[in-house]
Parts: C-alpha cells; structure tokens; sequence
C-alpha cells in the first residue's frame, strides 16, 4: 500500500531537516534559502512496532520485515502560493497527490536563520498555509458550482452535488479547512473529484529548539491549542537532534545519545506511528519460521481484504483465515500452544481484522 504523507511548511521552519531524518534511502538538500528543493523527494520508512520484534523472538524467523509507510518532502510554501507565487502551483499539485500532511511549524528562535515573516509567530505560519490551501481549493470548489448551477435545476443528483459544493464554498470562504465538515457518503463523494487539499488529514509538528524538547515551549503550546479546536495532534520534536540520530549507524551510539537528551526513543517514532494512525491504518502480522512480517491494512477492512495485501490471489481463492490475537500469540509463546488453549479461531469472509492480529490464510488457487 503506497500511501504518502507530505511533509509541507513555510521555508526554513526545518521540513527537510525532518525529512533528512525520516528517510534513510533519499536526502533533502536542507539549505537557508527559498526553494531549494524544487522537486518532491520520497522516502519509505518502517514503522516502528515493538510488537513485531517480540514475535521474531517467540519465532525466530530468517527474516523480519516491517511494514512502511512513504513520507514526501514538498518544497516550501510561501505566501501567494495559490496564485502561483514562489513556484506554488507545482508545490501545491504534489500536496494534492498525497494521502495525508505533516505541517512542520517553526516554534524556535534563531537569528541566523532567515523568516521574511518578522517575529517568530506559529499560529500566523499555520494560517498562512491554510489560508492558500483554503484559496486553492474554493478555487477548484467554485469552477464545479458554475458546472453544475444549470443542470441542478432539473436533475436531483446534481442538485445533490451542487448543494454540497455551496456548503463547501461557505464553509472555505469563513477560513476553515474542509476535514472540518466530516463529510460522508454521498457528500463525500460529490467533492471526491477535486481531491481537496484541505479535506486531507493533518498532523502537526512543533520544532522546538533543544530546551523544550520534553515540556515544548511558548510556542508550542500556542499551537497545541490552535491544532486542539481543529481536532488534530501536535508531536514536539527538534528536528535536528532526530537528523543526527538517523545518521547513526550503530544501535549503542543511537541509545547513548538518547540518553544525555534524557529520551527513551527517537521523536521519529513518535511521528511515524501518528502519521500510520492518521491515516486510520492498522497492522497485522504473519508469523513463520521464514519470515515474521507486518502488513499494513485500513482499519474496518474484512479477512479477504486483509488477505490482498499479501497476493490478489489470496482474496480471490479466500476460504478462511486462522487468527490469533496478538495477546494471546505472547502469553502462549506459539501457535501450537495457542491451537491447544484454543485461542486461534478460525474465521470467515465476515471477520474484521483487529490491530495486532497474527493470522494465516487459506485459500483456493
């Protein structure tokens, strides 16, 4: 499953510094100037589950694979973007095509590094990216409407359509994001067409400087409660302390510098796991002497559905799946002793998959 988290904000508030310590396979040219990074860079990472690592101990597998989750470094925004100012345009059509955003907010003062802005200000940096996700998207709402205004009149399914795009008109045209409409079904599915940048979950991410890396700061705490009224998440992080971990290759150093911060694991983790939940994702696991391994699914989705991550095959041919929970996989320390304590159930093309469910397939080819 190739979902996308993009990672956006106004220049320099430390995006691709982030980015550099999210990915290990691609580097973000982090740089004290406008645009640096004119082209989305992706990286894939694994998604931090302590549960996986005591199944491969239970197990003991030949390989552990995680599952992942993509995130993308978007140039930053800057005010105008809407109109296409500063390249907003291309920065902007790559924020359409991912799954969810992760807004870096500048909460650190520094005077060596640039904000054309003045003062350093977390609640105006976050309206300043609604505000031109906010004009971009009444844009593309507004060229629907003069579609549909006509044909509404004589036809109750584009009078449906034309409704919600009134409602969607108003509710951007007060400043406000269009996930806050919590539209659903047929209303969702009127505006599916313009992929809304605004109807895209969010997540935000308060970089503080080194001092507030355990309480947040001013700051920080100014964003808490404006993300708060909107229903999102604020993970505090310094970004370059994350960039210097991820450059460490040895387990011991990563564990020794987390230690002087007083951490017990890298704000990375943190930000991963949200951003996996913010997608509502869930994870299974298939547990075998080859291979102990994750797979990622959306929450609500059936055995058969679970079953075509691993081959289309598998929810084609499905017949059942063997589940244990993965409560139950730990404190019986085997699928053998689970069957005998009668803790794997056997399930049909009803079930919904649980987080954490170890399970196995059968299936017909």
């Amino acid at each position: 499953m190739a979902l996308q988290v993009g990672i956006v904000g106004l220049p320099n508030v430390g995006k691709s510094t982030l980015f550099n310590a999210v990915s290990n396979s691609a580097k973000a040219q982090a740089s004290n100037y406008r645009f640096c990074t004119i082209e989305p860079n992706v990286g894939q990472v694994d998604v931090p589950d302590e549960r996986l690592n005591k199944l491969a101990e239970l197990v003991q597998p030949q390989r552990i694979l995680p599952t992942t989750i993509e995130f993308v470094d978007i140039a930053g925004l800057v005010k105008g973007a809407s109109k296409g100012e500063g390249l907003g345009n291309k920065f902007l059509a790559n924020i359409r095509e991912v799954d969810a955003i992760v807004h870096v907010i500048r909460c650190f003062e520094d005077e060596n590094i640039l904000r054309e802005e003045g003062a350093i200000n977390p609640i105006a940096d976050k309206e300043i990216i609604d505000t031109e996700l906010q004009l971009k998207d009444l844009d593309s709402v507004e060229k629907k409407m003069s579609r549909y205004e006509k044909i509404a009149k004589n036809d109750p399914k584009a009078k449906r359509v034309y409704d919600v795009l009134v409602r969607c008109q108003e509710h951007l045209s007060q400043g406000k994001n269009i996930r806050g409409l919590q539209l659903e079904g047929e209303d969702r599915e009127a505006i599916a067409d313009l992929f809304l940048l605004t109807e895209k979950p969010v997540l935000y991410v308060a970089n503080v400087d080194e001092s507030g890396i355990h309480t947040g700061n001013n700051f920080s705490e100014a964003l808490s409660k404006a993300a708060t009224e909107e229903g999102a998440e604020v993970i505090v992080m310094n970004n370059s302390i994350e960039a210097q971990i991820s450059e460490m290759e040895q387990e011991e150093d990563k564990q020794l510098f987390l230690s002087e911060y007083g951490l017990t694991e890298p704000g990375l983790n943190r930000l991963i796991r949200a951003a996996y939940n913010l997608l509502h994702l869930i994870t299974y696991f298939t547990a075998g002497v080859q291979e102990v391994r994750a797979w990622t699914i959306h929450k609500g989705w059936k055995a058969p559905q679970a079953a075509s991550v691993i081959h289309t095959d598998f929810e084609k041919g499905f017949i059942k799946a063997e589940v244990i929970g993965y409560n139950d996989y730990v404190q019986y320390k085997s699928e053998a002793a689970c069957r005998d304590n009668g803790k794997l159930r056997i399930e049909g093309k009803e079930y919904l998959v649980q987080d954490g469910d170890v399970m196995h397939f059968r299936f017909n080819v």
